[in-house]
């Protein structure tokens, strides 16, 4: 069997709660591959609806199962969480659900993070060294590239092509991370590849539209501009809120007055479309860049989408 199934798709695509109802039928847990719902109390606004981890069986017997979810509610709001505390947190929670014997299912439509798990990035935060940087200043390009030759040869790495050096700048900072590289050799830092089904739930344009507006209509219903004006209220400056963008970003500047409401709604409304037709451009580019991803149809009854998975996963 493989290691892992992944489940993406667009925005307002279901993913999540097939996601857990297929858990629910293999014994499976769930990792988010979502930028935003890392944070704690930004609930609405990312689309964490908690409560589709929550499963009816289909025994018949209207048995209710929690699935368990990791990398939710993991940062405080106002942190900046990265792509390397992502792939680190990613690991620990794959090998601790597979030491339990469950199926890790991970789910999300961070294209980036989810790319970057199967593939086993390697990826350090290597942070400025000014002094070397001070060191290297005014050295040519050439004597920067040999400087660069070298230090990978001692570190038996191919991290840079040659594409990276095109400027002293860039090579500089290729120097600065080969350095800190043979400083602080990190063996957690090559996170191998993780073998996984993929299954993309294939939602038709217009149905998603349709969708994205009717969601964003509820969560506003459901409180999301107070949950925004709570973690203004906390004290979280609001070019932090702003950062995380769409939501957060758009109700900000309605509750600061540089939006009126039927302004923000629009605006959102209009740039959360932007966003689910780049997560599919970012989809697409997966598969040309060789990963094969089974597409079934979102509008298929649950059970079917379901028995396609694991006909397809062989389970």
């Amino acid at each position: 069997m493989h290691k892992m199934i992944t489940i993406l798709g667009p925005t307002a695509s279901g993913k999540t709660p097939l996601a857990a109802r297929l858990a629910a039928e293999i014994g499976g847990e769930i990792i988010s591959a979502d930028s935003r719902q890392v944070y704690r109390r930004m609930d609405i606004g990312t689309g964490k609806d908690l409560a589709d981890y929550t499963v009816e069986t289909s025994q018949g017997d209207r048995h209710a199962v929690r699935i368990p979810y990791h990398l939710i509610d993991i940062r405080e709001p106002g942190t900046k969480y990265n792509l390397f505390e992502y792939q680190q947190d990613f690991f620990d929670a794959y090998e601790d659900i597979r030491s339990r014997g469950a199926v890790p299912i991970l789910c999300g439509g961070t294209g980036l993070y989810i790319e970057a798990v199967l593939k086993g990035y390697k990826l350090s935060p290597v942070p400025q060294n000014q002094e070397l940087r001070d060191r290297l200043e005014g050295k040519s390009l050439a004597e920067l590239t040999q400087m660069l030759t070298e230090l990978k040869a001692r570190n038996h790495s191919n991290m840079h092509n040659t594409t990276d050096v095109d400027s002293c700048q860039r090579a500089i900072r290729a120097i600065e991370i080969e350095t800190y590289n043979l400083e602080h050799p990190m063996p957690k830092r090559e996170l191998p590849p993780v073998e996984s089904v993929i299954i993309g739930v294939n939602i038709d344009r217009e149905l998603r539209r349709e969708k994205i507006t009717r969601r964003l209509k509820a969560r506003l219903e459901e409180g999301m501009v107070e949950e925004v004006r709570a973690l203004l209220d906390e004290g979280i400056p609001s070019e932090d809120l702003t950062y995380y963008g769409l939501e957060y970003k758009f109700v900000t500047e309605y509750l600061t007055g540089k939006l009126s409401y039927d302004e923000m709604f629009t605006r959102l409304e209009i740039a959360i479309h932007q966003f689910a037709k780049r997560q599919m451009t970012w989809f697409r580019g997966m598969e040309r860049r060789g990963f094969t991803i089974h597409w079934i149809d979102a509008t298929l009854p649950m059970d079917d989408k379901v028995r396609q998975i694991m006909q397809i996963a062989d389970l």
